[in-house]
């Protein structure tokens, strides 16, 4: 077990370093920059700028400089001072515009994974042990639904809803006082009372998907040899169900992981936007539309490396509850 985490983690620190340079060449791939654009935004108003003033900023954000001079300097930065350079459409260091929003988004986030998995766990192992049952329909019917409908669809009939017939407004993720107030215990009561639009808009689609696995995984599980040799020995059902089929029908879900770091961090940029969410999402959106490179290319950089980082951990604790589980397919001695 240490030897396969070991070689896991000497291929993470190359995989990094190339992740880092293909997140800082895709973000720099469109023609011109944010600079660029900025400044034909304000001639198009009829606003000149002076020339000087444009090589003025180009040094004040190294876009003088050849592309790979810009990707070392970004690196040393960040490997050196955990500085990200400074995001043009802010004007504020990267670090700091990230920094604002990530706490909020992994509330969501987290609140959204701890929903998610305690609604679908228990849904897809009932559904499977009591297949073709009337719950086990209506729960695969809502399970289709939850697939297919998008999540700001979602957001949009249920803000509706609750404004036509409730006259509630449900956007935003504190009440109009508790908005631009500090800190308090009242602000985080208000922010819990309304956590709960998020979390279901953003789960649904995750809950619903995760109720199919596992209730096919353990259908699987519970068709094999060794459930039907255990329950010829008359081993009780319920210490049978939880001591093999469902730990190794979980599998799958263990394996998400890598996709859960990630999302903790990104959360969902649309629903963000339509429920006008302080999130980073949509903060995330707007850097990849105006293209303000150092912005846009941390979110790359951090999202990818916590894929990395999050597949990692799956694959270690896949090995861990799974022993068959090996790297290569081979298995210790």
């Amino acid at each position: 077990m240490l030897g396969y985490i070991l070689m896991r983690l000497t291929h993470l620190i190359p995989l990094l370093i190339v992740i880092s340079i293909i997140s800082f060449i895709v973000i720099t791939l469109p023609p011109g920059d944010y600079l660029t654009s900025h400044i034909t935004r304000l001639q198009s108003q009829g606003t000149s700028v002076a020339q000087e003033e444009i090589e003025r900023l180009k040094r004040t954000y190294g876009l003088d400089q050849p592309a790979y001079q810009q990707y070392l300097r970004w690196v040393y930065r960040i490997v050196r001072h955990g500085d990200f350079g400074m995001s043009f459409q802010w004007e504020r260091p990267v670090r700091r515009v990230i920094g604002e929003r990530i706490a909020l988004t992994m509330v969501i986030s987290i609140c959204t994974i701890v929903f998610t998995w305690v609604v679908a766990i228990p849904i897809g192992i009932y559904a499977a042990t009591h297949q073709y049952s009337f719950l086990d329909y209506l729960f695969t019917f809502f399970g289709f639904i939850g697939l297919a409908i998008p999540n700001f669809l979602l957001a949009l009939v249920l803000m509706y809803v609750a404004f036509a017939h409730f006259d509630l407004s449900v956007t935003g993720l504190f009440s109009p006082e508790y908005a631009a107030a500090s800190w308090s215990f009242g602000k985080f009561i208000d922010m819990m009372q309304r956590i709960w639009l998020p979390v279901i808009v953003i789960g649904t689609g995750g809950t619903a998907g995760l109720i199919r696995v596992m209730r096919g995984c353990l259908l699987d599980e519970l068709r094999k040899q060794y459930v039907i040799t255990a329950r010829t020995k008359g081993l009780a059902e319920s210490r049978l169900l939880f001591k093999y089929p469902v730990r190794l029908a979980i599998n799958p879900l263990i394996s998400t992981i890598g996709w859960l770091l990630p999302a903790i961090v990104s959360g969902e940029a649309i629903t963000g936007i339509v429920l006008n969410l302080p999130t980073t999402g949509p903060v995330m959106l707007q850097a990849l539309m105006s293209q303000d490179m150092y912005l846009a290319g941390s979110f790359v950089l951090i999202l990818s490396s916590l894929t990395v980082i999050g597949t990692l951990v799956s694959d270690i604790l896949l090995a861990w509850v799974d022993p068959r589980i090996r790297y290569g397919g081979v298995s210790e001695k």
